[in-house]
């Protein structure tokens, strides 16, 4: 089987920091070449959060964070190049579908590669900077536990990256906290 990179939200923040969020289980290239040739000064404030941290959604052209590497079918792939050629046509004007399919395939390749030697259900996030007028790219994983503190299937062995507690009075006693007397202004 293959292995490619599907989007995973953890929390709902893709939906806030993106222009347009990818939806969860999309399949992901990195997405680098929608930054080349642009200068960092010329992007939006999204558009540099998607620049640092975004793997772009193959069917949304979205965003996201955080991907996860999954087993896909030759199909899957097959159709996952064609999705991406059509998008290259619609988004970037390409000339035709058979102009932008080739990119397409070695874009396709690229992710494929990148996950080809990490266990299922590893998370990778994504690190671009400008470096001289190139862009350099670092990708970290995450190696998912068989156990996690909330054991929630749809997050495939990761943790939430935020856990919210409600408090009431019989709680305990009731933290304050004044951060003028922490700043020395009180």
């Amino acid at each position: 089987m293959i292995r490619l990179p599907r989007t995973i939200q953890l929390d709902a923040s893709d939906k806030v920091v993106f222009s347009r969020a990818a939806s969860p289980g999309e399949w992901a290239v990195p997405g680098t070449f929608l930054f080349w040739g642009r200068a960092p000064d010329d992007l939006t404030r999204k558009e540099a959060i998607a620049f640092r941290s975004g793997f772009l959604g193959v069917d949304s052209f979205g965003h996201a964070t955080l991907v996860t590497v999954q087993e896909a079918r030759p199909d899957e792939r097959d159709a996952m190049v064609l999705t991406l050629a059509r998008q290259l046509v619609t988004h970037l004007g390409a000339p035709s579908l058979e102009a932008a399919r080739p990119a397409a395939e070695e874009e396709v390749a690229l992710a494929e590669s990148l996950c080809r030697a990490h266990p299922l259900n590893t998370l990778i996030a994504l690190h671009r900077k400008h470096d001289a007028g190139d862009i350099r790219e670092q990708f970290r994983t995450l190696k998912p536990r068989d156990e996690t503190a909330f054991s929630g299937s749809h997050l495939q062995g990761h943790d939430r990256a935020f856990q919210f507690f409600e408090e009431t009075e019989d709680t305990g006693p009731e933290d304050h906290v004044d951060i003028f007397v922490l700043r020395g202004k009180a």
